[in-house]
């Protein structure tokens, strides 16, 4: 599974900017909400979109799982845990690499 992670956040750093907002709180924000959705269109779950924030996420997201579906065929074998199981991962390590290891300092300025 730790090949499938790593897999995962090598094509979303290469990809895609959300995971790169100026904030430590939008980075969190982007990634729970955005990996989150991609867990469930991956899984085939009904999707209420609600707020604003949610088609943002969703629409992120959709792109992210055609990416993940078309590059990465080994997804289509694994079950709903199994892509729970990732999604978690993945969130994990992004947030690690992003935030926790960031060397930006402002990420945590609290004028802005």
């Amino acid at each position: 599974m730790n090949e499938k992670i790593e897999e995962i956040t090598a094509l979303i750093q290469e990809r895609c900017l959300w995971q790169f907002f100026s904030r430590s709180w939008d980075r969190e924000e982007n990634i729970e909400g955005i990996m989150t959705m991609t867990g469930k269109i991956l899984n085939g779950e009904k999707i209420n979109l609600v707020t604003p924030a949610d088609k943002a996420f969703y629409s992120d997201a959709k792109n992210l799982a055609a990416d993940i579906q078309n590059k990465m065929p080994w997804i289509s074998e694994l079950d709903k845990s199994g892509i729970l199981e990732l999604v978690e991962g993945v969130k994990k390590r992004l947030l690690h690499i992003t935030v926790k290891k960031s060397r930006n300092c402002e990420l945590n300025l609290p004028n802005y």
